[in-house]
């Protein structure tokens, strides 16, 4: 019998990238494959559920750590700085997740059916066993890959089952709040938004505070208690995690990424990216493609 893992693995096996990452037809849902433990990765995740099929990862928010293995699911609820490492993969035992971005409308319409109460764990990051009719629910999602002309009639109606068993499993607690319309977590999730696409340019407070329909008090103290950063110090991550990705995936030079990021000042530039990553960025990028060249 088909297994959840022999479908991740035959799909991740054939189309994942040199790093690790497989892209899907399907909206929000991706594979990662890795043949031996990586390095720190450093990330402000948007609001998923990644369901480890073999070996194991750990990720750290803040002060608490979570490790997980096969069999295990680690939900993201917030989008919340993490690092994260895989921790165990082999070339004859490699590292599979599957991967699903929340859709937070159909969570909403979902949770309007189910009459779900508005209690939540206030808790971005969590890890549970995997419930047994998510899995299936992801096998069936997956086994449509091989059957392309079934993807337009099928799919929508997967993803919003495999919605509905994280809401009614383990998880359910945890996944409500994203289906709160009127809720803080929604309000900062708009300026959240504006963030992200426009991180290079200069973004005043005022202004994501009326994006998300506060006053700049309410909203800088509601952005901290969701993403657990400020809305300035969110901003630097998204810039130093980009300007990290420009050199090492595209060969960008520390200045060249810098300005590409919004930075005015190369210095003040190598003083946050080493605070962040913790070695200057010349150094990081050296490092990353010694990494790159020995795997090849």
């Amino acid at each position: 019998m088909t297994t959840l893992l022999d479908t991740v693995r035959r799909y991740a096996d054939a189309h994942a990238d040199a790093s690790g990452l497989a892209a899907t037809p399907i909206p929000g849902l991706g594979l990662v494959r890795a043949t031996a433990p990586s390095g720190l990765l450093h990330a402000i995740s948007r609001p998923l559920v990644c369901m480890v099929v073999q070996g194991g990862k750990q990720v750290t928010m803040g002060a608490e750590s979570f490790a997980f293995a096969a069999g295990d699911s680690l939900l993201i609820t917030a989008d919340v700085p993490t690092v994260s490492q895989i921790t165990r993969a082999s070339p004859v035992a490699p590292y599979y997740s599957l991967v699903l971005a929340l859709d937070p409308a159909l969570i909403v319409d979902l949770a309007t059916e189910m009459g779900a109460a508005r209690v939540a764990d206030a808790a971005p990051v969590r890890v549970e066993p995997t419930d047994a009719e998510v899995a299936d629910a992801a096998l069936r999602l997956m086994k449509l890959l091989d059957r392309p002309a079934s993807l337009p009639v099928l799919q929508g109606q997967l993803l919003r089952e495999m919605h509905y068993w994280l809401l009614a499993g383990r998880h359910g607690t945890a996944i409500r709040r994203l289906g709160w319309a009127d809720g803080h977590q929604q309000r900062v999730a708009r300026a959240v938004a504006v963030l992200r696409a426009d991180f290079a340019r200069r973004l005043p407070v005022e202004h994501l505070a009326e994006v998300a329909g506060m006053s700049p008090s309410s909203f800088h103290r509601h952005f901290r208690a969701v993403t657990s950063l400020s809305p300035l110090q969110f901003q630097k991550q998204l810039r130093l995690i980009e300007a990290r990705r420009l050199m090492q995936a595209e060969g960008q030079s520390a200045g060249s990424a810098a300005f590409a990021v919004g930075y005015e000042s190369v210095q003040q530039f190598t003083r946050e990216y080493g605070r962040l990553f913790g070695l200057p960025p010349v150094r990081d990028a050296e490092i990353a493609r010694r990494k790159a060249t020995a795997a090849a």
